[in-house]
């Protein structure tokens, strides 16, 4: 990543649930309790960047009645809330209808993140097909609002060139269930950062050719 690019800065300070290997001495706090010992199998929840780098240490130290517990990394972990079987089991019903915001404004960094420090098969391909499906939906949106037609501005009468176009729906138009108002804004309002970024592309998008198209118009 780029040391400036505040969103993956952002997305490393998330924390996600860890479980420490050994006792640490000092760091009781961690878990509530100043000025004691840290104990093995304490769970506390860090940022990905310390937990990354605990995870992939380890102690260096040697057990000789048992060497499979020689040099085991200082921590373990699992994946976060917003990746859990809920969000999962949601996202495989319809990955329309859960907004992505509110389990983390950077939901597909942070995933992807997390299936970089482990094998989750099942996850990669839930993200893959959800985000395919609100791709689809996010330019479907960002061509209403940015192209006129059945927009947003629509409704408050801006519709396209002399407002022509205003009141009529294509069949692209009609192709989400969700609408422009109401369940849609509330879908808009759920992107993460990484399908806003989407949306804005698209948007300004549709919104360079539209006028391109009328000053074609113009000659």
């Amino acid at each position: 990543m780029s040391y400036y690019d505040i969103d993956a800065i952002l997305t490393d300070a998330e924390k996600i649930p860890c479980t420490f290997q050994i006792d640490v001495p000092d760091l009781g706090y961690l878990d509530n309790q100043p000025g004691h010992t840290l104990k093995s199998g304490s769970r506390v929840a860090l940022p990905i960047w310390l937990a990354e780098m605990l995870a992939i240490a380890n102690t260096g130290a040697v057990d000789m009645d048992d060497p499979s517990q020689s040099s085991k990394s200082f921590i373990t972990f699992d994946l976060p809330p917003a990746l859990g079987n809920d969000v999962v089991q949601a996202l495989k019903a319809d990955p329309r209808s859960v907004p992505l915001r509110d389990q983390s404004a950077h939901f597909y960094a942070l995933a992807t993140h997390m299936m970089e420090l482990s094998e989750e098969p099942e996850l990669s391909a839930v993200l893959r097909k959800t985000f395919v499906s609100r791709a689809a939906e996010i330019a479907l949106h960002a061509r209403k609002v940015g192209g006129g037609g059945s927009s947003y501005h629509g409704r408050e009468g801006g519709g396209g060139a002399g407002g022509k176009s205003k009141g009529k729906a294509t069949k692209e138009d009609n192709a989400s269930n969700l609408g422009v108002g109401g369940a849609g804004e509330d879908f808009l309002r759920g992107l993460d950062e990484w399908e806003r970024k989407l949306f804005r592309s698209a948007h300004d998008g549709t919104k360079a050719s539209k006028e391109w198209m009328e000053n074609v118009k113009k000659r």
